[in-house]
This record gives structure tokens, C-alpha cells and sequence, in this order.
């Protein structure tokens, strides 16, 4: 079709005229249709993972309050920090990932440095503070982006295969399906009772939905076995506005500013700090490459977009957190359950943050779903990322065993750092031992070591 001349001019205008801004600004700041999502896709998103991973609200700050923490100042940490490091990370790394205070960073606090080494929970904030600051200071000298680079590929697609695993096995024992046993430590759980009934019904209705390309195919599994649950009498239905809605916010006033550096530092570099800065890079840095692989925000050479950025986020949340009075934070695996309802932008992460903030008030609310209505979204997403194995070369054995031990040590030590660490050590060796030792970055080599020390120091 032909264009007349005297027309273009006109065509020209047309980007200047009225717009719907809201909209405009949105794909501006999060570059949706850069990176082909939409603003529903990104709220969808945004849902599912906060479902996915609410639970942290009542879980992280119990375990604070084992190491002395007043429980109703831990609550409020716990939910002020993972508002402000997801916040972090949507405007400044544009990711769509949510990041709380870890699961295995909280147990460390509480039970290796409060209540093993003896020290009290403001010492051990000091540290994670001094922890933050570490964290920072590698992130705007690039180092710790370097570090991430080289990680070798093989490495790459067995921690996105591990933690796959990882999610899955935390989605069976939250369902019931598995628990722990004294003769051989992991058993298959009570089937025929309600709570593994309920998630194993959700997760093949989850699978279906997924299989039929079903948008909310999660969100709507988790619902739909929450809704089913208070039918049969699995989960308490509600009885009146007082098991909905709370306006009673809970305050920071004992937590506040109350991390103590000094100490921190005059009990050990080594001891303390030195743990906490290896097992949050680590655990962090494991997550990210799995998460931002799976969201596509990794070439094909393994970079990450905006990586740096959100290694800067991760310094500043960790600082901002000891300040509150939670413990290091860590971009969680169940952001894996948004990233699979199609988030690819900050838009997914600031929605979380959004509902994180209006927890404050609904947190019985949010208590009504269970852990078996989430743990049939965490499986699933175990096995969309086990297809990452498929990255792997099972032609040099030398590639073979690290990445095995990367992926099966995960959810056997229920550790990602610990798994990195043998997966690192045992890539570093076999390389060294077999004459490809011009395969091994120093990078490597220095991280393996890292970790030899730290074993070393913890066991």
C-alpha cells in the first residue's frame, strides 16, 4: 500500500498525541513490551509468587524469636524488609523476584551463631550488617559480578537443576507427602489423610492447566485446594472480620536499630562474618542464576541482565534488614511459580511488594492458606526446571560428577550453598586431576577454596 507524501508529516505526529500514561509509564520503567509481557501477565505473576511464598510471614519470624527477638517486632522486620529489598530489586535490577529474609540464613542466625556460638541476636545482627556492607562493596567494584560470570556452564544448569529439586522436595514435605524418619530419615508420609490428598488433587489439576496453557494455571490450583480444604474441614473457614482483618500493625520499636557492629567484630572476622558473607553470596548467587535463567533474563554466554544492579540491591537489603532487625536476605526459589505464570519485569516484584504491605493487615487472611495449597505449585516448578539438565554434557565426566553432586547435594544437605560447594570443589579437582586444569577460571579455584575453608572453620 502506498503512502501519499503530504501525509507523512502527519504520521509523524502521531506518537505526540494523548496516550493512556499509566500504561505508557509502566512499559517505560519495566520495558513489558521489550520483553514481550503484559501488565495483567506481570499482576498474575506478582500473585502467584506472594501465594507461593506468604508463608514466610509466620514461619521466619518464630525462628527469630527462638534467638530472643520479641515476636511482634520480628513480624514486622520480616515483613518492612522484604517490602523494601523487593522494591529494591524492581526499580533498580528491573527482576521479577522477590526477596525476604532466607530460610537457611534465618536458621544459621538463630541456631549456629545465636544459640550455638552463644552470642546474642543484636551481636549476630552486627554481623549481618557488616555482612551487607560486604556484599555492597563487592557489587560496585564489579567483582562479584565477575565471580558470577565465571561460573562454568555445566555448573550453571546443575543449580538450576538442584534447586528444582530443592523446591520440590520443600513442596512435598509441606504437602505431607514426605517427613522425616528416625531409621531412614526421609519416609513417604500418611497418603490417605487430607492435607497429601488435597495437594497431590491440586497438583494435577496444576499440571492440566498448565498442559491446556491455562494462564493462572497456579494461582488457580492454589485457590481451588484452599477452597476445597475449608469444604472438607482441612483449613478453618473464617468466622467473622476478626480472622480477616487486623489493624493492629505491629511495631519495630524493640528491633529498630539495635545491631551491635562492635561486638560483632570483636568476636571474629572469621567466625561470624566470614560465614554469614560466604553462605549469603552463595545462596544468593544460586538463586539468581537459576531464577533469571528461567525468566530469560540470561544470554546464551550466561550473563544476566542487570545483574550488578541487583547485587547492589542485595547489599543495601541486607544492611536495611539488620537495621530493622531481620537477617540477611535472599531472592526466594519460590519467585520460580510467578516467573512460570509468564513475569519477566520489576512490575512482578513490585506487585509482591505491594501485598506484602497489605499483609500488615490482612495476615490472618493470609494465614488461611495452607502449606499443602502451595506445595503443588513448588513441585511443578521443580519440574520445569529440571529440563536445565538438558545443558549438560554427559560426554566429559569431568562435567558429569560436579554437576551431580551439585544437583542431588542440594536437597540432601537441604543446603544450596552446600551443594554449590561440592558441585565448585569437586569441578575444581577432577579438572586439576585429569590435565584440563586450563578449563578452571581462578575465580573457581578461589571459591573452591573459600569453601574448603569454611568447612574447615564450620564443619
Amino acid at each position: 500500500m502506498s503512502v501519499n507524501p503530504e501525509a507523512s508529516p502527519q504520521l509523524e505526529a502521531l506518537p505526540n498525541e494523548p496516550k493512556n500514561t499509566k500504561t505508557s509509564w509502566l512499559d517505560r520503567q519495566f520495558k513489558l513490551s521489550q520483553r514481550n509481557t503484559t501488565v495483567k501477565t506481570e499482576l498474575i505473576a506478582g500473585l502467584t509468587t506472594f501465594i507461593a511464598m506468604s508463608y514466610i510471614i509466620f514461619v521466619v519470624p518464630g525462628t527469630l524469636s527462638e534467638a530472643g527477638m520479641p515476636k511482634e517486632a520480628a513480624i514486622a522486620a520480616v515483613i518492612f524488609s522484604s517490602i523494601i529489598a523487593t522494591l529494591l530489586y524492581a526499580v533498580l535490577a528491573n527482576m521479577p523476584i522477590a526477596v525476604a529474609p532466607g530460610l537457611g540464613l534465618v536458621a544459621f542466625f538463630t541456631y549456629t551463631v545465636v544459640l550455638g556460638m552463644g552470642l546474642t541476636w543484636q551481636t549476630a545482627l552486627g554481623a549481618v550488617f557488616i555482612s551487607g556492607v560486604t556484599f555492597f562493596i563487592l557489587a560496585i567494584t564489579g567483582i562479584r559480578k565477575k565471580v558470577i560470570e565465571s561460573v562454568p556452564e555445566v555448573l550453571q544448569s546443575a543449580i538450576g537443576v538442584g534447586i528444582g529439586l530443592f523446591i520440590t522436595f520443600i513442596g512435598m514435605k509441606n504437602a505431607g507427602i514426605i517427613v522425616a524418619s528416625e531409621g531412614t530419615t526421609v519416609a513417604l508420609g500418611k497418603i490417605i489423610t487430607p492435607g497429601p490428598i488435597l495437594a497431590i488433587a491440586g497438583l494435577i489439576l496444576a499440571a492440566v492447566l498448565t498442559a491446556r496453557n491455562v494462564k493462572g494455571a497456579l494461582i488457580l490450583s492454589i485457590l481451588a485446594t484452599t477452597v476445597v480444604a475449608m469444604i472438607v474441614g482441612a483449613v478453618q473457614m473464617p468466622k467473622g472480620l476478626g480472622d480477616v482483618i487486623s489493624f493492629s500493625i505491629p511495631s519495630l520499636s524493640d528491633t529498630f536499630l539495635q545491631m551491635d557492629i562492635k561486638a560483632a567484630i570483636g568476636y571474629g572476622i572469621i567466625s561470624v562474618i566470614f560465614s554469614f558473607t560466604i553462605v549469603e553470596v552463595f545462596d544468593n548467587t544460586a538463586a539468581l542464576i537459576g531464577l533469571t535463567r528461567r525468566a530469560g533474563l540470561m544470554d546464551k554466554n550466561g550473563k544476566i541482565e542487570n545483574v550488578n544492579r541487583a547485587f547492589v540491591a542485595d547489599g543495601l537489603a541486607t544492611m536495611s534488614s539488620s537495621c530493622l532487625g531481620a537477617t540477611a536476605m535472599n531472592p526466594y526459589l519460590e519467585n520460580t511459580t510467578g516467573i512460570a505464570e509468564g513475569g519477566k519485569t520489576g512490575l512482578t516484584a513490585l506487585v509482591v511488594a505491594g501485598l506484602f504491605l497489605i499483609a500488615l493487615l490482612f495476615a490472618p487472611l493470609v494465614a488461611i492458606v495452607p502449606p499443602f495449597a502451595t506445595a503443588p505449585a513448588l513441585i511443578l516448578v521443580g519440574a520445569f526446571m529440571f529440563t536445565e539438565i538438558t545443558r549438560i554434557n554427559f560426554d566429559d565426566f569431568t562435567d558429569v560428577v560436579p554437576a551431580f553432586l551439585t544437583i542431588i547435594m542440594m536437597p540432601l544437605t537441604f543446603s544450596i550453598a552446600e551443594g554449590l560447594a561440592f558441585g565448585f570443589i569437586s569441578y575444581s579437582l577432577l579438572k586439576v586431576l585429569t590435565g584440563k586444569a586450563k578449563e578452571v577460571t581462578w575465580t573457581v579455584h578461589i571459591i573452591s577454596i573459600a569453601f574448603l575453608i569454611n568447612f574447615f572453620y564450620h564443619g
